[in-house]
């Protein structure tokens, strides 16, 4: 990896693909509901590591600096680094 690249993160959010508010809803609300399926049918570990990924999600966008990813991706697409 070339060192003026920053690496990637495990569970990074912070990008321009989660700037329409809907698809950060989504990637909260879905699991959250996956979760809740998974504990109607008695899978509570799997309900519990769903659930933990949408608290996790919903943790994560609530936090994240919005402008910032927003004034990052129009730099990139003026051809920025």
């Amino acid at each position: 990896m070339p060192p003026d690249k920053p690496r990637a993160k495990l569970f990074d959010l912070e990008v321009p693909f989660f700037l329409p508010m809907y698809r950060r809803v989504l990637a909260v609300v879905v699991p959250i509901l996956w979760a809740l399926f998974e504990f109607s049918n008695s899978a509570y570990f799997w309900g519990l590591i769903f659930m933990g990924l949408g608290g996790i999600a919903a943790w994560r966008f609530m936090n994240a600096d919005w402008e910032a990813v927003a004034a990052q991706a129009e730099e990139d697409a003026k051809g920025g680094k």
